[in-house]
């Protein structure tokens, strides 16, 4: 796998302070899985700049800015430049990935590479472990798994595999499913979160997907609110800019519709960790 260089530095002890981590900062799998499920129910995902008319920066200062001295959180371009500097500076090798989120679609070559994910080198583990702090679905990663085809993993309460997928390409297509309800159909079983191959994606490429996902009128994350945040019982949910879609662990959910923009703005204050950003409308 080739090396990455590391981005620029930034302040680790306040970004440790923020997700809570008072583990060891060492590249190992223990602190890994540790910043990884930390990061993912600290930093909630939310698309309230695109939704403004502003592509977020990706820079390392601003996200840290962002996500880590405000009360903030982002999408997946955020999440996972800020992580890979993050494990790069507690001294793992990063190769930033670029995925096709299927979620709802048999057709896999339908989606564009819209997503970013991880490979992370762990020193003394064979293979390396899929990470992806920046998911904004019920089927996100809490923990990184290893990159293993057909094996099940629990990882903090979920569960996902990896499968490989035929395709025209040169290099092996990945698929990571997570099984349960995934808020797609209501049902239980094994369902398609996005597929990959390994081959590193570079920072201008980011940068020119992230201007795409935050600024097209056809854009989902341009459009409308949606905010995320992962606890260890289930998550919570902002859909649509109006509606609030709680899903406990054991799969019960309720729902409950947004009238008011103070009340919509004091949830996203008291159960997402969000401050709303002036010139964002929730109730759309």
């Amino acid at each position: 796998m080739p090396e990455t260089a590391p981005t620029t530095s930034f302040d680790l002890d306040a970004y440790l302070k923020r997700i809570g981590w008072e583990g060891e900062r060492r590249a190992d799998l223990a602190t890994l899985r540790g910043v990884h499920t930390a990061h993912a129910l600290t930093v909630p995902f939310e698309n309230l700049d695109p939704v403004r008319g502003v592509a977020p920066s990706l820079d390392p200062a601003d996200l840290t800015v962002k996500l880590v001295h405000g009360r903030r959180g982002g999408y997946c371009y955020e999440h996972n430049t800020l992580f890979a500097g993050v494990l790069e500076a507690l001294g793992f090798r990063v190769t930033r990935l670029a995925a096709r989120v299927v979620v709802g679609t048999d057709r896999f070559e339908s989606r564009p590479r819209t997503h970013m994910a991880l490979l992370v080198e762990v020193p003394g583990e064979q293979r390396p472990h899929l990470a992806d702090v920046g998911f904004g679905a019920a089927g996100a990663l809490l923990e990184p798994v290893p990159l293993v085809a057909g094996t099940e993993f629990h990882g903090a309460g979920r569960r996902h595999r990896l499968l490989h997928a035929p395709h025209d390409g040169p290099l092996e297509m990945w698929v990571l499913e997570a099984y349960g309800t995934t808020g797609t159909g209501g049902t239980d079983g094994w369902e398609a979160q996005y597929t990959f191959t390994v081959e590193p994606f570079g920072q201008p490429d980011f940068e020119v997907t992230n201007w795409y996902v935050a600024t097209h009128p056809r854009s989902p994350f341009s459009r409308r609110p949606y905010a995320q945040r992962l606890t260890a019982g289930g998550r919570h949910l902002l859909l649509d800019g109006r509606r609030i879609i709680e899903t406990r662990a054991d799969g019960a959910v309720t729902e409950r519709e947004l009238t008011d923009e103070r009340e919509a703005r004091r949830l996203l204050d008291e159960e997402f960790g969000i401050d709303v950003p002036d010139g964002v409308r929730l109730l759309v």
